[in-house]
């Protein structure tokens, strides 16, 4: 995992003063990091009996989409209001300061599918939380919850303690 951790660039005050972003997008750049990354993952589902693997927009694509092709499986997108074309259903959830909204096709799951679900990067956990509900309101079982990325210090994987959650690698600080 020190590779993967190696490749993922800080920006600090991005995107306000006193954060310290953590850029993904380097880690994309280099191609063996990035298979290292999805065949990481790929390993350490490969027994959890997962029929489809979820993303979530944006950054989560670029996980989620490659780790679905590496182990055989579909592709769900969750995505921001208005961005999907058919049929939706959506999930309000909390921001630091407003709301936001997730939605998923309404025919994208059956009941009963095991779903491992990915985003890039664990934060305060809201999101994915938001993404899991969806997935259980179409009769989906959560298996796990996949990150890149935790930023232990934002305590997300607490909010998360319905799932099992796991991530390459660990930042402290915001």
């Amino acid at each position: 995992m020190k590779q993967i951790k190696s490749l993922i660039r800080t920006i600090p005050d991005f995107p306000k003063r006193g954060i310290e972003f953590r850029d993904l997008t380097t880690l994309f750049l280099h191609p063996e990091g990035f298979e290292r990354t999805i065949d990481q993952l790929a390993r350490q589902y490969s027994d959890h009996k997962i029929d489809m693997v979820v993303g979530i927009e944006s950054r989560g694509f670029i996980v989620a989409a490659p780790l679905a092709v590496s182990m055989g499986k579909g592709f769900v997108p969750v995505r921001k209001p208005g961005k999907l074309p058919g049929a939706s259903i959506g999930v309000e959830y909390q921001l630091e300061y407003g709301v936001d909204r997730l939605e998923i096709h309404a025919d994208a799951l059956q009941q009963g599918t095991r779903v491992l679900m990915v985003d890039d990067l664990l934060a305060t956990g809201g999101t994915m939380e938001a993404a899991c509900k969806l997935v259980e309101k179409l009769g989906g079982e959560v298996v796990a919850c996949a990150f890149v990325v935790e930023l232990v210090d934002l305590k997300g994987r607490g909010r998360l303690h319905r799932y099992p959650v796991s991530a390459l690698v660990e930042f402290e600080g915001d």
